[in-house]
């Protein structure tokens, strides 16, 4: 079987799980290949299903052929590959998925799809799940929130996203990581005094000087968390959602503050563990709920906190494509409701004088403005200041940077 064959085989196996209700990250294979056709499947998937809707003649078929079906269209309009191989090897790929007996309707419909391409084309662009490549649903409410912008919103989400890098400059400047880059025919800008935006992503492996901690891989968005937080020497700082560590990482190095990270899942606690112990930090690292204060709390109050509340991730779904397939509108509120929750915890043990950091990497109002507006109405000492970097509390994505949100709060005494 050729190399084609077997990666759309496999492709189609992992893509079909994710249909299933499976998460993307549980079913990474990182082969290239692989994360070319799995992520770029899921973001055309609304497109694809649309695809082999107009062109079966089945009521439906198994899931796993479909899967291999939907791999296959985009291989085709990749364009990484001539079409007749691509027909060609989706067909003998039905034998590495045990499904022989879909090779004559997997070869009809992908012709199929090569002669009424442009015909076809009206139909699917009056789908408008398929032509936005997003659900509906959430279609609907960025469309809501942003009446000018949500269109790009939508076409940005089913990009590949930028590659960015955080410089430690504990251990060198930026100028001397871009000459190190240089050296190596890595291609980069500065989109600020730590922050590297590559002309093209590359494996973390030909990064120079990454396992020895000189630098991280973290979006240009979520860098803004260090720089919006107003650290000072000495201060006791919370992360209270800490997993992985790079917002944990970032103010380590850029104060020295005393820094307790928690994190409630054990796997990413390690995770949050070990991305430190590379960045030679310390922390101290807690495996703990942070609305559970009793269990992690020593009573000291915090001056700083950082609250990385669980969210929607819809300003990060380039990065999981499968994300906005597996939300539904109903987890939306779901969201707010534990991002309140999260607030109303972490304001008890906030230092009378000290500010709360409030980050979502989410686009959506009803976990941004309305959960502050909202907090803000019932803690009568809270007052929004302004974010030190000037820039506005959405962060909306582009070609430079994911979507995320910022809200500085102060307690007043």
């Amino acid at each position: 079987m050729s190399a084609l064959a077997a990666d759309l085989a496999q492709a189609a196996r992992i893509v079909a799980r994710v249909a299933g209700g499976a998460s993307l990250a549980d079913e990474f294979d990182p082969r290239p290949a692989i994360i070319d056709l799995t992520h770029g499947t899921l973001r055309r998937y609304g497109r694809v299903q649309a695809i082999v809707r107009e062109l079966s003649h089945r009521a439906r078929s198994d899931t796993l052929v479909e899967a291999l079906l939907w791999c296959a269209l985009y291989a085709l309009e990749s364009q990484r590959y001539a079409d007749y191989a691509v027909v060609d090897q989706a067909v003998r790929a039905c034998a590495a998925i045990e499904r022989w007996s879909a090779k004559s309707y997997v070869n009809a419909l992908m012709r199929a799809f090569l002669r009424s391409r442009a015909s076809l084309e009206g139909r699917i662009q009056a789908n408008v799940e398929a032509r936005h490549q997003h659900p509906l649903w959430w279609i609907e409410l960025l469309e809501r929130a942003y009446p000018e912008q949500w269109s790009a919103i939508l076409a940005t989400g089913n990009t590949h996203p930028p590659m960015c890098l955080r410089v430690n400059r504990r251990r060198c400047s930026s100028h001397e990581y871009r000459d190190k880059l240089q050296a190596r025919g890595i291609a980069a800008r500065a989109l600020g005094e730590e922050t590297l935006l590559l002309e093209a992503p590359v494996p973390m492996e030909r990064l120079p000087g990454f396992a020895e901690g000189e630098v991280s891989v973290q979006d240009a968005g979520a860098q803004r968390a260090a720089q919006c937080i107003d650290l000072r020497a000495g201060q006791r700082v919370l992360d209270a959602c800490a997993a992985p560590g790079g917002k944990a990482g970032h103010m380590l190095e850029k104060a020295d503050v005393e820094l307790t990270a928690l994190e409630a899942d054990a796997a990413r606690c390690a995770r949050l563990t070990a991305n430190l112990a590379r960045l030679g930090l310390r922390a101290r690292i807690k495996h703990a709920d942070c609305t559970r204060i009793d269990d992690w709390w020593d009573a000291q109050p915090f001056e700083r906190i950082l609250a990385d509340v669980p969210c929607t991730a819809s300003g990060i779904v380039r990065r999981h494509p499968d994300i906005k397939w597996l939300r539904r509108a109903s987890d939306v509120e779901q969201f707010a409701d534990r991002q309140a929750l999260i607030l109303d915890a972490l304001w008890r043990v906030l230092r009378p004088g000290g500010k709360l950091l409030y980050a979502t990497c989410s686009v959506f109002p009803q976990e941004n403005d309305v959960v502050i507006d909202a907090f803000l109405s019932r803690a009568p000492l809270a007052r929004r200041v302004a974010l030190p970097d000037g820039s506005a509390a959405q962060g909306l994505p582009n070609a430079e940077r994911d979507g995320f949100y910022y809200a500085l709060i102060e307690k007043h005494t």
